[in-house]
């Protein structure tokens, strides 16, 4: 399975512009065998590369599972690289922005890369395997190993991505589902934390994480072994009410839990260079927003997607350090993140526009649009910030979506209008509020001692 995974892998990198199935093959996830047996409509979508099953169940079922019972996502289609070496901390630390000086075996950071200018180029998780080895995983890690080659730093990136598997186990029920999975205690393991188990004699790394804004977890192993892990966990969940968490509903969580997401709320920085991601498809964002100064209105700084410092920028070296020491001695970046509550009557019109009469406005996707989508929002007349990530989110009963505003509008509570719809359609003006981030509760971090 694991020299499959790579050589199909290999194939789809090199050939990635080539005619999808005449000269492009397909690529699956390594546990698309057990992942078929439940993929009853037979339907796939494209996450990166990877084509993955769409629905298993139904998208509302599936995007209540991290709230009520906990689910069982692949994210086997994120890029994953080794950093190994006598420089390998040094290197990443000079390229990340968070401090690397105490990072512990087994402990996880969120590592944000920059470009010179201060944009994010690239963003994920940083795992530290050993004394010199680390994993990077994120939607794109091309940056990462293009900066390393502009270098001459003694350290070496490997690109493991199509040899290992990410299953992502997040819900109130995730610890119980893998404990017996397992068949030890998971207690020891604190948030962003991370030790080595075993599952009917399969070493897995077992991650603690918070994508979904609850209880959650990581599992990361050879593909070797993939089906036999999901189909087991599967299993094991099933008397806690696990729900296998397709495609169509595998982003809604991440604007329930006001995680902005690469190349879906913003683009990075590195599409630019010669770091671009190679791993996304082409095409463009969707939606109202038109930018004034070209693709760089889609770029982000890291203070407006709620990354930034909380005191000043740190004195240590990192690149684009510079640009945010700039930014800040001018008075930061001027714009935001918050939430934004879309009103139900407005959106109704638009869900309901095909059964009437009159032109029709954009259709509007549920629980959300798969490509990145922009646009525009609206204070007193004019443009103060970009709305991203639109859900229908069946948890919280609401419309809601991030959005990146003028510090003067981020009070929560104040009225703004969002134009709905691609310039030179029949937009409409949907009413929203601005509010505070995370739209639910934040329990990753629940003390499981008291489970």
């Amino acid at each position: 399975m694991a020299e499959a995974q790579r050589s199909t892998y290999e194939a789809v990198q090199r050939l990635r512009d080539a005619p999808f199935v005449a000269e492009r093959p397909a690529y699956f996830s390594p546990a698309a065998a057990a992942q078929d047996r439940s993929n009853d409509q037979g339907s796939f979508a494209h996450f990166a590369q990877t084509l993955l099953p769409l629905e298993y169940t139904n998208w509302a079922e599936e995007c209540a599972a991290h709230v009520t019972a906990c689910y069982i996502g692949d994210w086997s289609s994120l890029h994953k690289v080794l950093v190994r070496g006598r420089e390998a901390r040094d290197f990443l630390a000079w390229l990340g922005m968070r401090d690397l000086s105490r990072f512990e075996l087994g402990q996880i950071k969120h590592h944000v890369q920059l470009d010179a200018n201060g944009w994010v180029a690239s963003e994920g998780v940083l795992c530290r395997l050993g004394e010199e080895e680390f994993l990077y995983t994120a939607g794109s890690g091309d940056w990462l190993i293009w900066q390393l080659d502009q270098g001459s730093w003694d350290a070496q990136a490997v690109d493991v991505s199509p040899d290992r598997f990410i299953f992502g186990v997040q819900g109130p029920a995730a610890l119980d589902t893998l404990e017996k999975l397992t068949g030890e205690s998971l207690r020891d393991i604190a948030f962003s934390r991370s030790r080595m188990s075993r599952v009917a004699g399969i070493p897995v790394r077992v991650l603690r994480t918070g994508i979904s804004g609850e209880l959650g977890y990581e599992l990361h192993g050879s593909a070797t072994y993939a089906n036999e892990i999901w189909s087991a966990t599967v299993e094991c969940g099933g008397p806690f009410g696990i729900r296998q968490l397709g495609l169509r509903s595998q982003p809604v969580q991440h604007i329930e839990a006001g995680i902005a997401i690469n190349g879906l709320d913003y683009l990075p920085a590195s599409i630019l260079t010669p770091g671009a991601p190679t791993q996304f498809r082409r095409g463009r964002p969707g939606g109202s927003y038109v930018p004034d100064n070209g693709i760089s209105d889609y770029f982000r700084k890291p203070g407006e997607l709620g990354w930034g410092f909380r005191k000043a920028v740190p004195d240590r070296d990192f690149l684009g350090r510079e640009a945010l020491a700039a930014d800040a001695a001018g008075g930061g970046p001027g714009r935001t993140l918050v939430g934004l509550r879309w009103n139900a009557e407005d959106v109704a019109g638009i869900l309901t526009a095909h059964l009437g009469e009159g032109e029709l406005p954009d259709a509007m996707e549920v629980p959300r649009g798969r490509g990145p989508a922009f646009d525009q929002v609206l204070v007193d007349g004019r443009q103060s910030g970009v709305s991203t990530g639109r859900t229908l989110s069946v948890n919280l009963r609401a419309t809601i979506s991030l959005c990146v505003i003028d510090e003067a509008h981020a009070t929560p509570g104040r009225d703004v209008l969002v134009l709905w719809g691609r310039p030179d359609t029949p937009q409409r003006e949907v009413r929203a509020t601005v509010t505070t981030l995370p739209f639910k509760p934040d329990r990753r971090r629940t003390d499981v001692s008291l489970l």
